[in-house]
Protein backbone atom coordinates (compact mmCIF):
# COMPACT_ATOMS: atom_id res chain seq x y z
CA UNK A 1 0.00 0.00 0.00
CA UNK A 2 1.49 3.11 -1.29
CA UNK A 3 1.21 6.02 1.71
CA UNK A 4 2.62 9.62 1.20
CA UNK A 5 3.60 11.87 4.03
CA UNK A 6 2.10 15.98 4.23
CA UNK A 7 3.58 18.42 6.96
CA UNK A 8 0.96 19.00 9.37
CA UNK A 9 0.63 22.51 7.91
CA UNK A 10 0.09 21.09 4.62
CA UNK A 11 -2.65 19.10 5.83
CA UNK A 12 -4.52 21.86 8.02
CA UNK A 13 -3.80 23.84 4.43
CA UNK A 14 -5.38 21.17 2.19
CA UNK A 15 -8.65 20.54 4.81
CA UNK A 16 -9.08 24.72 4.80
CA UNK A 17 -9.29 24.22 0.93
CA UNK A 18 -11.56 21.40 0.74
CA UNK A 19 -14.13 23.10 3.45
CA UNK A 20 -13.89 26.24 1.06
CA UNK A 21 -14.67 24.81 -1.96
CA UNK A 22 -17.60 22.69 -0.25
CA UNK A 23 -19.46 26.29 1.09
CA UNK A 24 -20.67 27.33 -2.27
CA UNK A 25 -22.39 23.84 -3.02
CA UNK A 26 -23.44 23.54 0.84
CA UNK A 27 -24.96 27.07 0.30
CA UNK A 28 -26.57 26.42 -2.64
CA UNK A 29 -28.65 23.10 -1.29
CA UNK A 30 -29.17 25.04 2.47
CA UNK A 31 -32.88 26.37 1.79
CA UNK A 32 -32.89 30.71 2.31
CA UNK A 33 -34.82 31.66 5.14
CA UNK A 34 -36.94 33.74 3.27
CA UNK A 35 -40.27 34.27 5.05
CA UNK A 36 -41.91 31.75 2.27
CA UNK A 37 -39.64 28.85 3.79
CA UNK A 38 -40.72 29.42 6.87
CA UNK A 39 -44.75 29.56 6.04
CA UNK A 40 -44.17 26.71 4.10
CA UNK A 41 -42.59 24.76 6.85
CA UNK A 42 -45.35 26.26 9.40
CA UNK A 43 -48.25 24.77 7.47
CA UNK A 44 -46.36 21.70 6.64
CA UNK A 45 -45.35 21.40 10.41
CA UNK A 46 -49.29 22.11 11.63
CA UNK A 47 -50.53 20.27 9.11
CA UNK A 48 -48.35 16.99 10.45
CA UNK A 49 -49.34 17.20 13.65
CA UNK A 50 -53.16 17.56 13.05
CA UNK A 51 -52.99 14.67 10.29
CA UNK A 52 -51.13 12.50 12.93
CA UNK A 53 -53.43 13.63 15.45
CA UNK A 54 -56.14 12.79 13.67
CA UNK A 55 -54.90 9.49 12.61
CA UNK A 56 -53.91 8.47 16.58
CA UNK A 57 -58.22 9.55 17.60
CA UNK A 58 -59.26 7.16 14.58
CA UNK A 59 -56.50 4.16 14.91
CA UNK A 60 -57.94 4.49 19.38
CA UNK A 61 -61.51 4.42 18.09
CA UNK A 62 -61.44 1.28 15.45
CA UNK A 63 -59.13 -0.26 17.91
CA UNK A 64 -61.81 -0.22 20.44
CA UNK A 65 -65.41 -0.03 18.53
CA UNK A 66 -64.63 -2.28 15.67
CA UNK A 67 -62.71 -4.93 17.57
CA UNK A 68 -64.27 -4.51 20.88
CA UNK A 69 -65.75 -7.41 21.92
CA UNK A 70 -63.11 -10.38 20.14
CA UNK A 71 -65.06 -13.79 20.09
CA UNK A 72 -64.34 -16.20 22.30
CA UNK A 73 -64.90 -19.70 22.60
CA UNK A 74 -68.34 -20.65 23.18
CA UNK A 75 -69.09 -23.62 25.42
CA UNK A 76 -71.30 -26.57 24.12
CA UNK A 77 -74.65 -27.79 25.28
CA UNK A 78 -74.75 -28.67 28.96
CA UNK A 79 -71.63 -26.88 29.76
CA UNK A 80 -69.45 -29.05 27.66
CA UNK A 81 -66.03 -27.26 26.87
CA UNK A 82 -65.68 -25.39 23.90
CA UNK A 83 -64.98 -27.08 20.76
CA UNK A 84 -61.29 -27.14 19.24
CA UNK A 85 -63.37 -26.06 16.12
CA UNK A 86 -64.22 -22.75 17.98
CA UNK A 87 -60.97 -22.25 20.08
CA UNK A 88 -59.49 -22.61 16.26
CA UNK A 89 -61.91 -19.87 14.93
CA UNK A 90 -61.28 -17.58 18.16
CA UNK A 91 -57.52 -17.66 17.66
CA UNK A 92 -57.75 -16.97 14.17
CA UNK A 93 -60.32 -13.90 14.43
CA UNK A 94 -57.64 -12.54 17.11
CA UNK A 95 -54.68 -13.18 15.23
CA UNK A 96 -56.52 -11.53 11.95
CA UNK A 97 -57.28 -8.61 14.42
CA UNK A 98 -53.89 -7.62 15.52
CA UNK A 99 -52.87 -8.16 11.24
CA UNK A 100 -55.50 -6.00 10.51
CA UNK A 101 -54.52 -3.29 13.09
CA UNK A 102 -50.96 -3.43 11.79
CA UNK A 103 -52.23 -2.79 8.41
CA UNK A 104 -54.04 0.06 9.69
CA UNK A 105 -51.04 1.46 11.33
CA UNK A 106 -48.92 0.78 7.92
CA UNK A 107 -51.43 2.26 5.85
CA UNK A 108 -51.98 5.40 7.93
CA UNK A 109 -48.83 6.47 8.30
CA UNK A 110 -48.23 6.25 4.38
CA UNK A 111 -50.81 7.96 3.75
CA UNK A 112 -49.74 10.59 6.80
CA UNK A 113 -46.48 10.33 4.61
CA UNK A 114 -48.07 11.52 1.14
CA UNK A 115 -50.36 14.29 2.44
CA UNK A 116 -47.64 15.51 4.32
CA UNK A 117 -45.38 15.96 0.93
CA UNK A 118 -48.86 17.09 -0.82
CA UNK A 119 -49.17 19.70 1.82
CA UNK A 120 -45.87 20.83 1.83
CA UNK A 121 -46.09 21.64 -2.09
CA UNK A 122 -49.65 23.57 -1.66
CA UNK A 123 -48.10 25.42 1.62
CA UNK A 124 -45.48 26.78 -0.84
CA UNK A 125 -47.61 28.08 -3.39
CA UNK A 126 -50.58 29.60 -0.84
CA UNK A 127 -47.22 31.15 0.78
CA UNK A 128 -46.50 32.63 -2.61
CA UNK A 129 -49.68 33.62 -2.95
CA UNK A 130 -50.23 35.99 -0.41
CA UNK A 131 -46.63 37.31 0.00
CA UNK A 132 -47.08 38.46 -3.99
CA UNK A 133 -48.33 41.74 -3.05
CA UNK A 134 -45.17 42.36 -0.74
CA UNK A 135 -43.08 41.47 -3.62
CA UNK A 136 -44.79 43.98 -5.90
CA UNK A 137 -44.14 46.38 -2.45
CA UNK A 138 -40.60 45.84 -2.57
CA UNK A 139 -39.96 45.75 -6.34
CA UNK A 140 -41.66 49.29 -6.58
CA UNK A 141 -39.77 50.61 -3.58
CA UNK A 142 -36.64 49.67 -4.72
CA UNK A 143 -37.22 51.52 -8.13
CA UNK A 144 -38.42 54.70 -6.61
CA UNK A 145 -35.37 57.03 -5.70
CA UNK A 146 -35.03 60.55 -5.49
CA UNK A 147 -35.48 60.43 -9.22
CA UNK A 148 -39.26 59.31 -8.97
CA UNK A 149 -40.78 60.07 -5.56
CA UNK A 150 -43.64 60.75 -6.92
CA UNK A 151 -44.63 57.32 -7.83
CA UNK A 152 -46.20 55.55 -5.23
CA UNK A 153 -47.16 51.78 -4.77
CA UNK A 154 -51.25 52.50 -4.79
CA UNK A 155 -52.16 48.72 -3.82
CA UNK A 156 -55.33 47.95 -4.28
CA UNK A 157 -57.57 45.45 -2.57
CA UNK A 158 -58.87 45.06 0.77
CA UNK A 159 -58.17 47.22 3.21
CA UNK A 160 -55.80 44.47 5.21
CA UNK A 161 -52.60 44.51 6.87
CA UNK A 162 -50.90 44.59 3.76
CA UNK A 163 -53.02 47.14 2.05
CA UNK A 164 -52.39 49.40 5.75
CA UNK A 165 -48.34 48.86 5.27
CA UNK A 166 -48.72 50.07 1.86
CA UNK A 167 -50.51 53.04 1.90
CA UNK A 168 -47.87 53.83 5.83
CA UNK A 169 -45.11 53.76 2.70
CA UNK A 170 -47.24 55.78 0.40
CA UNK A 171 -47.52 58.39 3.10
CA UNK A 172 -43.74 58.33 3.82
CA UNK A 173 -42.68 58.85 0.06
CA UNK A 174 -45.01 61.58 -0.07
CA UNK A 175 -43.44 63.16 3.17
CA UNK A 176 -39.58 62.04 1.68
CA UNK A 177 -41.12 64.06 -2.00
CA UNK A 178 -42.20 67.46 -0.18
CA UNK A 179 -38.84 67.20 1.76
CA UNK A 180 -36.57 67.05 -1.54
CA UNK A 181 -38.78 69.39 -3.06
CA UNK A 182 -38.14 72.02 -0.70
CA UNK A 183 -34.44 71.26 -0.19
CA UNK A 184 -34.01 71.77 -4.34
CA UNK A 185 -36.30 74.47 -4.10
CA UNK A 186 -34.71 76.56 -1.54
CA UNK A 187 -31.10 75.98 -3.30
CA UNK A 188 -32.56 77.18 -6.44
CA UNK A 189 -34.00 80.43 -5.00
CA UNK A 190 -31.28 80.81 -2.72
CA UNK A 191 -28.98 80.83 -5.29
CA UNK A 192 -30.93 83.00 -7.59
CA UNK A 193 -31.53 85.82 -5.01
CA UNK A 194 -28.30 86.16 -3.91
CA UNK A 195 -27.06 87.42 -7.41
CA UNK A 196 -28.80 90.54 -6.21
CA UNK A 197 -26.52 91.72 -3.39
CA UNK A 198 -23.64 90.30 -5.81
CA UNK A 199 -24.54 92.74 -8.71
CA UNK A 200 -24.84 95.46 -5.85
CA UNK A 201 -21.60 94.97 -4.82
CA UNK A 202 -19.71 94.77 -8.10
CA UNK A 203 -21.46 97.91 -9.06
CA UNK A 204 -20.21 99.38 -5.92
CA UNK A 205 -16.82 98.75 -7.02
CA UNK A 206 -17.27 99.78 -9.94
CA UNK A 207 -18.68 103.27 -8.86
CA UNK A 208 -15.56 103.37 -6.25
CA UNK A 209 -12.95 102.64 -8.86
CA UNK A 210 -14.81 105.19 -11.25
CA UNK A 211 -13.85 108.39 -9.23
CA UNK A 212 -12.03 111.66 -10.82
CA UNK A 213 -9.09 111.89 -9.71
CA UNK A 214 -8.00 108.05 -9.79
CA UNK A 215 -7.40 105.93 -7.07
CA UNK A 216 -4.89 104.92 -4.14
CA UNK A 217 -2.92 101.44 -4.97
CA UNK A 218 -3.93 99.87 -2.21
CA UNK A 219 -7.86 100.60 -3.13
CA UNK A 220 -7.09 98.63 -6.66
CA UNK A 221 -5.54 95.52 -5.08
CA UNK A 222 -8.43 95.32 -2.69
CA UNK A 223 -10.81 95.89 -5.63
CA UNK A 224 -9.19 93.00 -7.24
CA UNK A 225 -9.22 90.80 -4.69
CA UNK A 226 -13.01 91.61 -3.93
CA UNK A 227 -13.75 90.88 -8.03
CA UNK A 228 -12.13 87.21 -7.21
CA UNK A 229 -14.25 86.41 -4.45
CA UNK A 230 -17.30 87.58 -6.44
CA UNK A 231 -16.39 85.38 -9.47
CA UNK A 232 -16.30 82.70 -7.15
CA UNK A 233 -19.22 83.53 -5.83
CA UNK A 234 -20.71 83.59 -8.90
CA UNK A 235 -19.16 79.96 -9.88
CA UNK A 236 -20.53 78.64 -6.56
CA UNK A 237 -24.08 80.27 -7.36
CA UNK A 238 -24.05 78.85 -10.81
CA UNK A 239 -22.79 75.51 -9.41
CA UNK A 240 -25.41 75.55 -6.88
CA UNK A 241 -28.26 76.23 -9.52
CA UNK A 242 -26.96 72.86 -11.88
CA UNK A 243 -26.96 70.46 -9.20
CA UNK A 244 -30.53 71.41 -7.96
CA UNK A 245 -31.61 71.86 -11.84
CA UNK A 246 -29.97 68.19 -12.23
CA UNK A 247 -30.93 66.54 -8.81
CA UNK A 248 -34.44 67.61 -9.69
CA UNK A 249 -34.60 65.87 -12.74
CA UNK A 250 -35.59 68.85 -15.02
CA UNK A 251 -33.17 67.87 -18.20
CA UNK A 252 -34.91 71.61 -20.30
CA UNK A 253 -33.79 70.68 -23.94
CA UNK A 254 -34.16 66.79 -24.96
CA UNK A 255 -31.64 66.52 -28.05
CA UNK A 256 -29.10 63.95 -29.81
CA UNK A 257 -25.93 65.94 -27.84
CA UNK A 258 -22.43 64.45 -29.21
CA UNK A 259 -20.26 64.66 -26.88
CA UNK A 260 -16.91 64.29 -28.78
CA UNK A 261 -16.82 68.16 -29.39
CA UNK A 262 -17.88 69.14 -26.06
CA UNK A 263 -14.65 67.09 -24.88
CA UNK A 264 -12.20 68.72 -27.05
CA UNK A 265 -13.58 72.33 -26.59
CA UNK A 266 -13.23 71.90 -22.77
CA UNK A 267 -9.74 70.81 -23.27
CA UNK A 268 -9.09 74.04 -25.74
CA UNK A 269 -10.43 76.07 -22.94
CA UNK A 270 -8.00 74.92 -20.06
CA UNK A 271 -5.24 74.78 -22.78
CA UNK A 272 -3.56 77.64 -20.89
CA UNK A 273 -3.52 76.06 -18.05
CA UNK A 274 -2.53 72.35 -19.48
CA UNK A 275 0.37 74.41 -20.93
CA UNK A 276 1.56 76.04 -17.69
CA UNK A 277 1.38 72.72 -15.58
CA UNK A 278 3.08 70.82 -18.45
CA UNK A 279 0.44 68.46 -18.56
CA UNK A 280 0.39 65.50 -21.51
CA UNK A 281 -3.30 65.20 -22.88
CA UNK A 282 -3.94 62.08 -24.60
CA UNK A 283 -7.67 61.74 -25.98
CA UNK A 284 -9.27 58.88 -28.27
CA UNK A 285 -12.41 60.20 -29.08
CA UNK A 286 -15.37 58.34 -31.26
CA UNK A 287 -18.24 59.49 -32.32
CA UNK A 288 -21.24 58.70 -29.74
CA UNK A 289 -24.33 60.86 -29.09
CA UNK A 290 -26.61 60.30 -25.90
CA UNK A 291 -29.94 62.02 -25.71
CA UNK A 292 -30.43 64.21 -23.16
CA UNK A 293 -29.80 68.08 -22.25
CA UNK A 294 -26.71 69.92 -23.76
CA UNK A 295 -26.72 72.27 -21.13
CA UNK A 296 -26.01 69.83 -18.15
CA UNK A 297 -23.89 67.18 -20.03
CA UNK A 298 -21.88 70.02 -21.17
CA UNK A 299 -21.21 71.25 -17.67
CA UNK A 300 -20.95 67.73 -16.51
CA UNK A 301 -18.08 67.11 -18.93
CA UNK A 302 -16.66 70.59 -18.53
CA UNK A 303 -16.64 69.54 -14.62
CA UNK A 304 -14.64 66.61 -15.36
CA UNK A 305 -11.67 68.36 -17.38
CA UNK A 306 -11.53 70.93 -15.40
CA UNK A 307 -11.72 68.67 -12.09
CA UNK A 308 -8.62 66.45 -13.78
CA UNK A 309 -6.53 69.83 -15.14
CA UNK A 310 -7.23 71.94 -11.70
CA UNK A 311 -5.74 68.53 -9.58
CA UNK A 312 -3.50 67.45 -11.70
CA UNK A 313 0.35 68.23 -10.41
CA UNK A 314 2.71 69.80 -12.92
CA UNK A 315 3.94 67.53 -15.63
CA UNK A 316 1.72 64.95 -15.01
CA UNK A 317 -0.89 62.91 -17.49
CA UNK A 318 -4.26 62.81 -18.23
CA UNK A 319 -5.98 60.03 -20.81
CA UNK A 320 -9.61 61.23 -21.92
CA UNK A 321 -10.97 58.01 -23.70
CA UNK A 322 -14.72 58.29 -25.43
CA UNK A 323 -15.98 54.98 -25.89
CA UNK A 324 -19.26 53.15 -27.27
CA UNK A 325 -20.23 49.80 -25.30
CA UNK A 326 -22.39 47.39 -26.99
CA UNK A 327 -23.58 49.94 -29.53
CA UNK A 328 -26.02 51.21 -26.66
CA UNK A 329 -24.25 52.78 -24.11
CA UNK A 330 -21.62 55.59 -24.22
CA UNK A 331 -18.44 55.58 -21.57
CA UNK A 332 -15.96 58.30 -20.78
CA UNK A 333 -13.11 57.75 -19.30
CA UNK A 334 -10.72 60.07 -17.42
CA UNK A 335 -7.44 58.88 -16.12
CA UNK A 336 -5.13 61.67 -14.56
CA UNK A 337 -2.01 60.80 -12.88
CA UNK A 338 -0.76 61.73 -9.43
CA UNK A 339 -0.36 60.67 -5.96
CA UNK A 340 -1.55 57.94 -4.15
CA UNK A 341 -5.01 58.26 -3.07
CA UNK A 342 -7.64 56.35 -1.00
CA UNK A 343 -10.17 54.28 -2.19
CA UNK A 344 -12.66 55.29 0.72
CA UNK A 345 -12.04 59.14 0.11
CA UNK A 346 -12.44 58.92 -3.55
CA UNK A 347 -15.53 56.89 -3.07
CA UNK A 348 -17.08 60.30 -1.19
CA UNK A 349 -16.24 62.36 -3.79
CA UNK A 350 -19.30 62.54 -5.44
CA UNK A 351 -21.01 63.83 -2.68
CA UNK A 352 -21.64 67.92 -2.14
CA UNK A 353 -18.40 69.64 -0.86
CA UNK A 354 -16.05 66.31 0.04
CA UNK A 355 -12.66 67.14 -1.39
CA UNK A 356 -9.38 65.16 -1.11
CA UNK A 357 -7.39 68.48 0.18
CA UNK A 358 -3.89 69.05 -0.24
CA UNK A 359 -3.14 65.44 0.10
CA UNK A 360 -3.64 65.39 -3.62
CA UNK A 361 -2.23 68.63 -5.24
CA UNK A 362 -1.25 71.11 -2.30
CA UNK A 363 -4.38 73.23 -3.24
CA UNK A 364 -7.72 73.88 -1.99
CA UNK A 365 -9.11 75.14 -4.83
CA UNK A 366 -12.66 74.67 -6.19
CA UNK A 367 -16.10 74.02 -3.51
CA UNK A 368 -16.45 70.49 -3.38
CA UNK A 369 -19.25 70.53 -5.89
CA UNK A 370 -17.83 69.96 -9.01
CA UNK A 371 -17.65 66.06 -8.85
CA UNK A 372 -21.15 66.28 -6.76
CA UNK A 373 -22.88 67.98 -9.85
CA UNK A 374 -21.34 64.86 -12.57
CA UNK A 375 -23.14 62.57 -10.29
CA UNK A 376 -26.54 64.10 -10.41
CA UNK A 377 -26.26 64.86 -14.15
CA UNK A 378 -25.31 61.39 -14.68
CA UNK A 379 -28.39 60.11 -12.83
CA UNK A 380 -30.70 62.65 -14.32
CA UNK A 381 -29.50 61.16 -17.69
CA UNK A 382 -30.05 56.96 -16.47
CA UNK A 383 -26.10 56.83 -16.13
CA UNK A 384 -23.45 56.35 -13.67
CA UNK A 385 -20.28 57.89 -12.12
CA UNK A 386 -18.06 55.77 -10.97
CA UNK A 387 -14.34 56.83 -8.67
CA UNK A 388 -11.76 54.67 -8.72
CA UNK A 389 -8.26 55.27 -7.19
CA UNK A 390 -5.32 53.97 -9.65
CA UNK A 391 -3.23 51.33 -8.20
CA UNK A 392 -0.38 53.41 -10.39
CA UNK A 393 -1.37 57.13 -8.29
CA UNK A 394 -4.25 59.30 -9.36
CA UNK A 395 -7.81 59.13 -10.21
CA UNK A 396 -10.51 57.17 -13.12
CA UNK A 397 -13.24 59.06 -13.74
CA UNK A 398 -15.65 56.45 -15.58
CA UNK A 399 -19.50 57.81 -16.64
CA UNK A 400 -21.76 55.44 -18.23
CA UNK A 401 -24.67 56.47 -19.92
CA UNK A 402 -27.25 55.31 -22.44
CA UNK A 403 -25.98 56.83 -26.21
CA UNK A 404 -26.24 56.14 -30.18
CA UNK A 405 -24.30 56.30 -33.09
CA UNK A 406 -24.18 59.35 -34.97
CA UNK A 407 -24.50 57.70 -37.94
CA UNK A 408 -22.85 60.44 -40.74
CA UNK A 409 -19.34 60.39 -37.93
CA UNK A 410 -19.08 57.34 -37.80
CA UNK A 411 -18.75 56.71 -41.41
CA UNK A 412 -16.41 58.93 -42.11
CA UNK A 413 -14.04 57.39 -39.27
CA UNK A 414 -14.52 53.93 -40.57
Amino acid sequence: MLSRCYPRGGIVRAVKIGQRLDQPFLRALRPHPTIRWRLTLLYGGLFLVCGAALLAITYELFAHLAYSYPPKPTPGPGGTPPTPASVKLASAMSAQRDVDMHQLLVESAIALGIMALVSGVLGWVMAGRALAPLRTMTATADRISDTNLHERLAMRGPRDELRLLADTIDRLLERLEAAFDAQRLFVANASHELRTPLAMMRTTLDVAIAKPGGVPVQTRELDSELRTDLDNADRLLDSFLALARAQNGRLGDHDQVALEPIITAALAAHAEEIAAKRLTVETQLSAVEVAGSTTLLGRMLENVIENAVRHSPPDASIAVALTLLDGQRARVTLDSSGALLDQQAVAQLAQPFKRLGQDRTGSQNGHGLGLSIVAAVAAAHDGRLELRARPAGGLRVQITLPAATIPHLTAAVT
